[in-house]
């Protein structure tokens, strides 16, 4: 009777009448994600590119104590992560669980923000950087901790896995045009201090650049809370107080799939090392930090291909095998790169020191090959995207409770007790090749000329995004939710959730509203 059941369950799954075709989202819903992802990732990208950047050339911190500050915090924010994760699970309100944690945490960006991109006069010790440094950087990721719900809100806004991964797939592309605040600071720096005669610096740009970037992600994330509703069916608070805390984690602890993605995203962390230290490379190899922005304009044209094309690939092939293939083909790319820079136009290390070189000719082959490696970026952030939707559904599927916060909680801890390495490793490498930051009489930083630390910058920018990627895609075909798995968890899915709404006597549309 049972296989009966599950059997004429799947059928519904793939027909036309079955609940999970329906569609739930509007138009302004669509817009309001895709704005408040543009405010989060123009912050969040703006932060990751130019804060070590800042605080070792302008607030002249050494980059190992930076990166000893990173690690520190990495550890402290696994432990922030876990109560932030527990209080987003449990909260529940007229607004919903997950829309009220849009635009709490704004404050703490507005005050961390400042901070990271201000050198205040008094700040003239060491210790004293640190703390100032300590403080924002604590603050910083205390709002973003809370801003997790906003990640979160992707699965929730609705139950139709086809809706949602389309969603996904549109906000990926209209990250293509809209994640390019970060871009024009570049550019502002590099033009600005020479067009003014140094009345506007380097510093005061990327100061004048935070504040901009706060406010509007402030903006879109009220506009986000506004406009976006919650239809996922949830537990109810008496259902919440049945399952205790220790339970919970218990419940996390058995989730095969998200372990994995663990594992992954450890890997992939060592190419947040690489991203760090991108502006280092354009400023000291190249001479001039506004060729990474170039490059950006043309690197990133193929991903207008790639973005629509990952729903159809990931639908013939599935989420699993598109990341694993596109991980394994980044990661020889970048190695590829690294070899051409060293042993190309006659192995004179063309891409390491631009210093009597053509700038243009470097540029264009720098570019060509940024390309190739970037082929399969959107790919691996659309079929990410999928996968962590899998692990929240599996979630559900073996213990009843839709718990997001909490598994994004525990693989933060895991993702950040790991990531501690690599944020030390950020600060280190810099101090590792030699770099020693240093100023003309206008305060602006000069270029480097040591060959030893340039190449150091080149093997940086290269081979840790190979070994990243490489290993991302490796790990991933350990993951187990795929095929007939997938298939059967969405078919005893969308039972259970089309009898929790029958017993509330609602239709999903406005669930949210009806979970206080």
């Amino acid at each position: 009777m049972e296989n009966n059941v599950t059997t004429t369950v799947t059928e519904e799954v793939n027909s036309e009448v079955s609940a999970a075709n329906r569609r739930y989202l509007r138009p302004k819903e669509i817009a309001a994600y895709l704005l408040t992802s543009f405010g989060q990732k123009n912050l969040s990208q703006y932060v990751n590119a130019f804060r070590q950047f800042f605080a070792i050339s302008f607030l002249g911190m050494s980059g190992s104590t930076y990166g000893v500050i990173m690690f520190i915090e990495s550890i402290y924010d696994a432990v922030d992560d876990s109560i932030s994760g527990l209080i987003i699970d449990r909260t529940r309100t007229r607004w919903g669980r997950l829309r009220p944690w849009l635009v709490i945490p704004t404050p703490f960006w507005a005050i961390a923000m400042v901070m990271l991109f201000t050198t205040p006069s008094f700040l003239v010790h060491e210790w004293q950087k640190v703390i100032w440094t300590v403080i924002a950087i604590f603050v910083y990721n205390l709002g973003m901790s809370y801003f997790g719900a906003w990640t979160i809100m992707l699965y929730n806004i609705t139950p139709n896995n086809n809706e949602r991964d389309n969603l996904i797939a549109t906000s990926k592309f209209a990250d293509l045009f809209g994640v390019f605040l970060p871009s024009i600071a570049s550019f502002a720096v590099g033009i600005l201090p020479k067009a003014t005669d140094n009345k506007i610096g380097m510093q005061d740009i990327y100061t004048g650049f935070a504040v901009i970037i706060t406010v509007i992600a402030a903006f879109t994330a009220f506009f986000g809370f506004s406009a976006m509703r919650e239809r996922v069916p949830l537990a109810s608070r008496e259902q919440m107080k049945e399952v205790g805390v220790l339970e919970s984690f218990k419940n996390v602890f058995k989730n095969r799939p998200m372990f994995i993605l663990v594992l992954s995203g450890f890997f992939a962390g060592f190419k947040s090392v690489g991203v760090a230290s991108e502006s280092f490379y354009w400023m000291h190899n190249s001479k001039n930090i506004a060729h990474g922005s170039i490059a950006g304009l043309f690197t990133g044209i193929p991903n207008y291909i790639m973005v629509p094309l990952a729903p159809k690939l990931i639908r013939k092939f599935g989420a699993k095998k598109v990341a694993v293939v596109s991980g394994i083909f980044a990661g020889f790319a970048y190695a590829g790169t690294f070899l051409i820079g060293i042993f190309g136009n006659g192995g004179k290390g063309f891409l390491v020191d631009w210093e009597g070189q053509n700038a243009v000719i470097n540029l264009a082959v720098l570019t060509l090959c940024l390309t190739i490696c970037g082929l399969p970026n959107q790919l691996l952030n659309v079929a990410g995207a999928v996968l962590q939707g899998d692990v929240y559904d599996y979630s559900e599927w073996k213990t009843g409770m839709r718990n997001e916060a909490l598994v994004q909680t525990v693989q933060n801890y895991f993702g950040k007790a790991a990531n501690s390495i690599t944020n030390l490793l950020s600060g280190v490498v810099i101090s590792a090749v030699g770099y020693v930051a240093r100023k003309d009489e206008f305060g602006n930083i000069v270029p480097e000329s040591n060959h030893k630390t340039l190449l150091g910058f080149w093997a940086v920018f290269c081979l840790l995004p190979a070994i990243a990627r490489f290993l991302y895609g490796v790990t991933l075909m350990f993951f187990n939710v795929d095929g007939k798995v997938k298939q059967q968890m969405l078919a005893d899915l969308e039972v259970r959730r089309r009898e929790k709404l029958e017993d509330l006597g609602i239709d999903g549309e406005t669930s949210s509203d009806n979970a206080e």
